[in-house]
């Protein structure tokens, strides 16, 4: 796995400016709306996963798919706040995520499982290099980087092969960069 392609996804300059405060809102908004129809995306597909999951790995995926419902919730009450429209169209980043994760019902689970784990554990070390963000998004970085997430971020990587799945694992860096890009454009 190339080490540029993770700091690239991992810290990047969208990272970079709501660490530092130099975020606009509607840039941070327009991620925020993005974020919230990736997530709903992701409920689907690791539903999809969990059904196919072997007896030993349902637990995680369980667990990831409930939380996954309460961050769905979680992002209609900040879009309330925000005064952001969740109903917004996806962007090109966000189609491309969701086509990844339909294609990934295609291949086998532990490729799936292990692409699962790089999109969690690039998000994590994402709002990681944020913290500690600025007034007032800090409680979105504190929200994304709590000892919970991570230890699910831990339970997926003893599930996960990315040695043997460079290919669905460069494929995520690349949609993340995308998506944090979008953010930025």
């Amino acid at each position: 796995m190339p080490d540029d392609l993770w700091t690239a996804a991992t810290r990047h300059p969208f990272l970079d400016a709501v660490r530092d405060g130099t975020i606009t809102d509607a840039a941070f908004d327009k991620w925020l709306c993005q974020d919230a129809l990736f997530v709903a995306d992701l409920l689907i597909f690791q539903a999809r996963l969990l059904a196919r999951a072997p007896r030993p790995d349902q637990q995680v995926l369980v667990g990831g798919c409930a939380a996954l419902v309460a961050e769905l919730d979680w992002f209609e009450e900040q879009a309330v706040r925000r005064g952001i429209d969740l109903d917004a169209e996806p962007l090109p980043a966000t189609l491309a995520y969701r086509e990844l994760l339909q294609r990934l019902d295609d291949e086998p689970y532990a490729a799936a499982i292990t692409a699962l784990w790089v999109i969690e554990r690039v998000y994590l070390l994402g709002w990681t290099s944020a913290a500690p963000a600025a007034a007032p998004l800090d409680g979105f970085v504190e929200h994304w980087t709590t000892p919970d997430f991570a230890g699910y971020v831990e339970e997926l990587g003893a599930l996960a092969s990315p040695g043997e799945h460079e290919e669905q694992v460069n494929a995520v860096l690349k949609l993340e960069v995308a998506f944090w890009d979008m953010a930025l454009a």
